[in-house]
């Protein structure tokens, strides 16, 4: 790794210089990362112009989103210990190469059938990426400021391709047809696998231990079950047969899976590990700020188009200015780590996300509206970011390179869940209301009193002190 340490009053150890290898191998695992980010909502602006080329009917137009949720949420764990045991890389290169093939399908769909396949299988590619993408990021960079940045980086690309893709969505959408919004994601895949054989490290477990097979079984249908259930929930209600029966049944399983997991003697996912004040404390920390800022964002579109009677367009150019805040949080956010450690920022950040999503109960009916949505969301969305960068950091500092694919497969989990969550408990409250504005209020409340909440639990599990001093990771000054 080349840091400059020759000066040691330099800020070279919290800034490290990386080499142009260390460089190369960053984009082509932020790509990726940033490839999977696009998909999670580069589709939605098209959906009804998609329903009507494909002959889907409304209700249909669910799966499209919920295709792709379930297998990239329901494999993560699985996939993470496969890389684990046989090979991050080999499995990284599968997955890209699952993803691109998934949606040259999904582009050049003739009906919803082949369509929907594609969706499932980008879903199942993306299960591989994401959770040895990350593995191999943080085995390839120490742990400490080198670490630190390169999770900067990632976790801004993340934000940034979310964003990203409501305004390319629309765009494309209106310029090329929703087709190109499956072409596009094909074309990074295509840019990426060239790159990644030459440039990125195998890395495995030294031994390998058998596969827990009835751990996997259970975990992988748990979380199936649980995915759909909150994915339906979203737009139906949790009223329907199928959404109460799969929600039980995900929580029965994952109930087994754990079980299981104590009783076994080469488990899926080590529960030592997730006694771990930091892995577990820390998860909450990303489970809470992933659900509520993803049902901030969807509030938010509906009432600036139902209530404000902004376009589809303008729309995406607050949330824009969104996503370029969030970039530059990310370039900032390393350095506050470096200098507070990654457990008081976890808390600081989520004390500012719901402070300013506090801020946004002022909306009303009035033009000024717009100001004060594309303020506050933008600079909640920078605390948001500090805390998806200190939360990553949390998790898997200490945690030995042979169990970082367990670790960064509960990171990747708790994301994808969380993404999950927050609209189908929350936003239905929006949706299902007689006065809309009445109604993203009461959501907005709530979001604020879970997020504060939640920095109050993880202050406390984490064992920050105000105006303590937090020992910083190793390899920092």
């Amino acid at each position: 790794m080349a840091i400059d340490t020759t000066n040691p009053d330099s800020d070279s150890l919290d800034t490290p210089r990386l080499s142009t290898r260390d460089k190369l191998v960053l984009f082509v695992l932020c790509a990726a990362q940033f490839m999977v980010a696009l998909d999670f909502s580069v589709l939605n602006v098209a959906l009804p112009v998609l329903g009507a080329d494909l002959g889907m009917s409304p209700s249909a137009l669910q799966w499209a989103v919920t295709a792709f949720a379930l297998p990239s949420g329901g494999f993560l764990l699985l996939f993470g210990r496969i890389g684990d045991l046989y090979g991050r890389r080999k499995l990284f290169l599968i997955g890209l190469a699952l993803f691109g093939a998934a949606s040259l399908l999904a582009t050049f769909a003739w009906d919803p059938a082949s369509f929907l396949a594609g969706r499932a299988l980008q879903g199942l590619g993306a299960a591989a990426i994401v959770p040895t993408g990350m593995s191999l990021l943080t085995t390839t960079f120490p742990e400490g400021p080198a670490r630190d940045r390169a999770l900067g980086i990632s976790g801004t690309l993340l934000s940034l391709g979310f964003t990203v893709g409501m305004v390319a969505g629309g765009t494309l959408t209106d310029t090329f047809g929703w087709r190109s919004t499956m072409g596009l994601l094909s074309l990074f895949a295509l840019i990426v696998l060239p790159l990644a054989p030459g440039l990125l490290p195998e890395s495995r477990t030294p031994d390998r231990p058998r596969l827990d097979v009835p751990g996997a079984i259970t975990v992988t249908s748990g979380l199936l079950s649980l995915i759909y259930a909150l994915s339906t929930a979203a737009d139906h209600g949790f009223a329907r047969t199928d959404v109460l029966t799969t929600l039980v049944a995900g929580i029965l399983l994952l109930a087994a899976f754990v079980t299981i997991e104590s009783r076994t003697e080469t488990p899926l996912v080590s529960l030592p590990m997730l006694r771990r004040r930091t892995v577990a404390w820390g998860n909450i920390g990303g489970l809470v700020t992933f659900s509520m800022m993803s049902t901030v964002v969807f509030v938010l579109t509906l009432y600036l188009q139902e209530v404000l009677h902004l376009s589809a367009f303008e729309t995406g150019l607050v949330f824009g200015v969104q996503g370029v805040l969030s970039a530059v949080a990310g370039t900032y956010a390393p350095r506050v780590i470096g200098r507070f450690g990654p457990r008081r920022t976890l808390v600081g950040s989520l004390v500012g996300q719901g402070t300013l999503i506090a801020a946004l109960l002022g909306l009303g009916t009035g033009s000024w509206s717009v100001w004060l949505a594309m303020a506050a969301v933008s600079l909640a969305s920078m605390c948001h970011l500090g805390a998806i960068i200190s939360y990553g950091i949390t998790v898997t500092s200490g945690v030995p390179d042979e169990e970082q694919g367990l670790a960064t497969g509960l990171v990747t989990s708790t994301q994808q869940v969380g993404i999950t969550v927050g609209i189908p408990l929350l936003g239905v409250l929006a949706t299902t209301s007689d006065d809309l504005l009445s109604g993203v209020h009461t959501v907005l409340a709530l979001d604020t009193v879970i997020v504060l909440a939640a920095a109050v639990l993880v202050a406390t599990g984490l064992r920050v002190r105000s105006g303590a001093v937090e020992a910083k990771p190793v390899g920092a000054r």
